[in-house]
């Protein structure tokens, strides 16, 4: 959202805050079954009846009442499941994101999910489903005591637990989750778990000890000096510094903690005196009381592999899955000023061309077989138990490896392996490593959990009994279609499109991604998802004219399963290129093959294991006026996941209404006029008498910016926009790209240089008003819009435990208004508003990209607490929104940014988004989920693709 300056009313809230009167959703007996998403379908009974809110039936209390009271028969039948999320580290935003991923994929009928949370203080709840899709633990943490079981205790917990569950499935990344916490409760209590058993994960989880423990197997390990608590040890790590040829002021070293993970602390630092201050910097921000000092590995090559057992029982039968190289790139969008390139959190879990990830590693082949050969043995020899990811460092013989032990496993001809880390609940992220690497040996995401779920419960007598379909939902266009789903005689086909050239097309990947492995649960639907590639030359920003010369010639590639789980664009590009190049693509079909009959030996004497069920397809390439014809051919509706450009602007919305190719969204009119902020204002100016306010803009080229001074166009944009604090942001882009508050010419100043420049973007606080990372757009938008910044009073969420176990939302409410984004969804004419969302900032006054679409950051409110606004204020808000909505001609879904006035519900429109974010953590799925009953993401994004169907072209 796109935040704008002059307070708009003075009055003020009462001094006093109220309560968030709730009633509790869960009764004390809740044994996690109430409000769960039905089970997949071969057809989709539509969650919004005729637009409307479909009420809680009888129905759905007597399902519930089933679930509770099932046979001991059905009990046999049906696999319970335990999903714990959460935990006490800094990962616990990474930890839900990986929840929700598990629960999207393993649910059927043959198995039942019940969820649970930990909170930073381990208080354990019971939670619904509905509340795994939250952006972060913060959106719910100040509600669970009022939205939730509480347990007592943890012994309370894990007597739940006993009696509730068959086996756990511990989601918990970092501490309480990989050191072995959660795995000792478990054990005590004889619950079956998923994973590694709480001793070896208290070994391989602490860095340090684990780097002894390597070394003691016989494995190359790093050198490393330990830093605990306040010890400083300058004597001592001089002296290592010079055992290890280093330079004492300037010798390059890693520091991290050795047991924290996601990269959370990790440094780089030069000379003692500096790597001392950077561990300090850990131990004082209660990262951890334990860091290790390591020597940087110069010229190495970064890689990570997961490793599956295939054994029986306690049988151990390790396989390495194919690695992937993390090629770190100093070049591109990297800033000039960032010295040293690490894989830190920021590159781990955004979208950047910083890293580009290779699968199988661009290394040669025999240390490709060495990381394999040597990552299973290390999984055996430390007792490591049905999936874990190890990461490590290929050094080349040109790299400097004198400090290194000799004599060890990991060197050759080619070079040295080193492994560094050990993950023992890898993330399971929609395309994290796990489901990358195991799609390239033909496992679909569901295929592979349920495959880790079925072996671990092959460790306890009483689960051998239950035997999961391992690939109950997802289907293949090959001969492997799993026999349990038999293929209909005609499916529907949809082609999922994301992509483009904009500074939004890696929020568009993560849409499409999301879009597409949403709707592969329906058996009624052959998916497939395609990347609209870049256009030389081409850029949003330019003269509409300009940009449809040569559009209908884009190149839109089809892509397979595995070569849709990266990271960017770019990324998917390349994989494309790569997947037919004919000595790259012989070798990675060499390596799929050793892998897969590695696999099979293990898993072929069990009957549960139907196969693989990815195919080795091969990426196709068409003009984008072949595609839109092939979509026509085969009666194909087109899912638009475009944000930005000819995806937005009613380019794609045009080409498509020629051949008659049904499509998801407005129509061209609606799309050119949303995309166009001037325009949207323009259309709904005459609205202001019933309560929609529109903001006045002032619209400037770049270059005539960077002609002038910045203080004469700061004194003529004040001035003429009457406003002290301005709001600045492309006029034909979205997702927070390019969106700054200016309180001063200096302010100005600062941004015309990031455009003169060419900067990907402004560092958190280089303007004189405190705020995050802004992300700039590549290249600079020719027009930029100016408006005056809307003052809103800052709502914050304090974990604090100021009374018991309460959190705390604090809002003054001196200004009465407050920034919402709201969905929108129907028919053309008959738009019905989801509830809005609120959506509170972490850092400065403006939502960063990763807040509004990166799971783990972010606070969405929804609906927004009564202690803010009253439903009757929020029903008129509703109905103000339809207005917008139905003036615009928008249909299918749409997103709409706006303040709220929390006393009249008057609305003050910011922008229009006719394609808007759909990733896993975006608004539009909270609001789908506040409805009643919730609309699970599946169901959503099949609603959105039968308005499409249906519309009239």
């Amino acid at each position: 959202m796109a935040s704008s300056s002059a307070p708009l009313n003075s009055s003020v809230l009462p001094n006093k805050r109220d309560s968030l009167p709730r009633k509790p959703l869960f009764s004390t007996r809740f044994h996690g079954v109430l409000d769960f998403p039905p089970k997949r379908s071969l057809k989709c009974e539509r969650p919004f009846c005729g637009v409307g809110v479909v009420k809680a039936s009888a129905a759905a209390t007597v399902e519930s009442k089933v679930a509770r009271d099932r046979t001991d028969d059905e009990k046999g039948r049906i696999l319970r499941v335990g999903l714990i999320c959460g935990g006490p580290s800094a990962e616990r935003g990474i930890s839900l994101n990986s929840a929700r991923s598990v629960l999207d994929h393993i649910q059927g009928d043959d198995l039942h999910v019940s969820c649970y949370y930990i909170d930073c203080n381990f208080n354990a709840y019971a939670i619904s489903p509905a509340q795994v899709y939250s952006n972060t633990p913060a959106d719910f943490d100040f509600k669970l005591e009022s939205l939730a079981q509480g347990f007592k205790s943890l012994s309370d917990f894990v007597e739940h637990l006993a009696t509730s569950v068959d086996i756990v499935f511990p989601v918990i990344h970092g501490r309480f989750g990989e050191d072995g916490g959660i795995q000792e409760l478990l054990e005590k209590a004889n619950i079956p778990f998923v994973g590694t058993r709480s001793n070896e994960c208290r070994k391989a989880f602490d860095k340090y000890d684990a780097s002894l423990e390597l070394d003691k197997q016989g494995f190359i390990t790093v050198p490393s000096f330990l830093v605990q608590g306040s010890e400083l040890k300058e004597t001592e790590l001089s002296t290592w510094f010079t055992k290890n040829n280093l330079d004492a002021k300037q010798g390059k070293v890693v520091v991290k903690p050795t047991r924290a993970g996601s990269s959370i602390g990790v440094t780089v630092a030069y000379g003692v005196t500096d790597s001392l201050a950077k561990a300090n910097a850990i131990i004082s921000e209660g990262i951890d009381d334990k860091v290790i000092i390591e020597v940087f590995l110069e010229g190495g090559r970064e890689f990570t592999t997961i490793v599956l057992d295939v054994g029986s029982g306690f049988d151990c039968q390790p396989v390495a899955l194919l690695p992937t190289e993390v090629e770190l790139q100093a070049h591109g969008s990297v800033d000039s000023n960032e010295k040293d390139i690490i894989f830190n959190y920021r590159r781990k879990y955004l979208p950047t061309q910083q890293v580009a990830y290779h699968t199988p590693p661009l290394f040669p082949e025999d240390v490709i077989r060495n990381i394999r050969e040597g990552a299973s043995l290390l999984f055996q020899q430390l007792g490591l138990r049905d999936f874990a990811r190890i990461d490590g460092w290929f050094l080349p013989p040109s790299a400097h490896t004198g400090y290194l032990t000799s004599n060890k496993f990991g060197r050759s001809e080619s070079g040295t392996i080193v492994f560094t880390d050990i993950n023992l609940i890898s993330g399971m992220e929609q395309t994290s490593f796990l489901f990358q690497q195991a799609s390239k040996v033909g496992f679909s995401h569901s295929n592979i959990l349920r495959t880790v779920i079925q072996h671990a419960c092959l460790r306890f007598p009483n689960l051998r009994q239950y035997s999961l379909v391992s690939s109950p939902s997802v289907k293949t266009k090959s001969s492997q279609t799993n026999k349990a789903f038999p293929k209909h005689q005609d499916p529907r086909k949809v082609f999922v499109i994301f992509g483009g050239d904009t500074s939004e097309r890696q929020v568009s990947l993560m849409s499409g991604t999301n879009v597409w492995l949403n709707l592969q649960a329906f058996d009624d639907l052959e998916v497939t998802p395609c990347l609209l590639a870049p256009a030389k030359g081409y850029s949003s920003n330019l003269d509409t004219d300009k940009t449809k010369l040569g559009v209908s010639s884009r190149m839109v590639w089809s892509l397979p399963y595995s070569v849709v789980l990266r990271h960017t664009t770019e990324e998917v590009l390349d994989a494309c290129i790569e997947a037919i190049e004919p000595v790259r693509a012989a070798l990675t079909s060499q390596l799929r093959s050793q892998v897969m009959d590695e696999i099979m030996d293990g898993l072929k004497k069990h009957e549960w294991f139907r196969g693989f069920d990815i195919s080795d397809d091969l990426p196709k390439r068409y003009s984008l006026d072949q595609w839109i014809k092939q979509a026509k051919e085969v009666g194909a509706t087109v899912f638009i996941a475009v944000h930005g450009g000819i995806g937005e602007d009613g380019t794609l919305q045009s080409l498509l209404e020629a051949e008659g190719v049904p499509y998801t969204g407005p129509g061209v009119i609606a799309s050119k006029t949303c995309m166009d902020k001037v325009a949207t204002s323009l259309a709904l100016q005459h609205l202001s008498p019933h309560g929609v306010l529109t903001i006045a803009k002032d619209v400037r080229r770049k270059e005539d910016l960077l002609k002038m001074s910045p203080l004469d166009i700061w004194h003529e944009l004040t001035s003429k926009l009457r406003s002290e604090t301005l709001c600045v942001k492309p006029a034909r882009d979205g997702c927070s790209t390019g969106v700054a508050r200016l309180c001063c010419d200096g302010d100005l100043a600062v941004y015309i240089k990031a455009l003169e420049s060419r900067l990907p973007r402004i560092h958190p606080n280089s303007l004189s008003k405190t705020h995050g990372m802004i992300e700039m757009p590549i290249p600079p938008p020719e027009l930029l819009i100016f408006e005056p910044f809307i003052e809103t009073d800052e709502i914050t969420f304090s974990s604090q435990l100021s009374s018991g176990n309460t959190h705390d939302l604090l809002w003054k409410g001196n200004s009465r208004w407050v920034e919402i984004t709201v969905g929108v969804i129907g028919k053309r004419g008959s738009m019905r508003s989801l509830t809005p969302s609120i959506t509170v900032k972490e850092s400065g006054d403006i939502l960063s990209l990763e807040e509004k679409f990166q799971g783990g950051t972010g606070i969405n409110l929804t609906p927004p607490p009564l202690s803010i606004i009253s439903n009757e204020a929020l029903e008129k808000c509703k109905k103000h929104i339809e207005l917008i909505a139905n003036t615009l001609q928008l249909e299918g879904f749409s997103r709409i940014d706006a303040f709220v006035n929390v006393d009249s519900g008057e609305v003050l429109i910011i922008e229009v988004n006719t394609v808007p974010g759909m990733t896993p953590s975006t608004v539009l799925i909270h609001q789908a989920l506040a409805e009643r009953p919730p609309v699970y993401p599946h169901k959503f994004f099949r609603t959105l693709l039968d308005l499409g169907s249906e519309r009239s072209l």
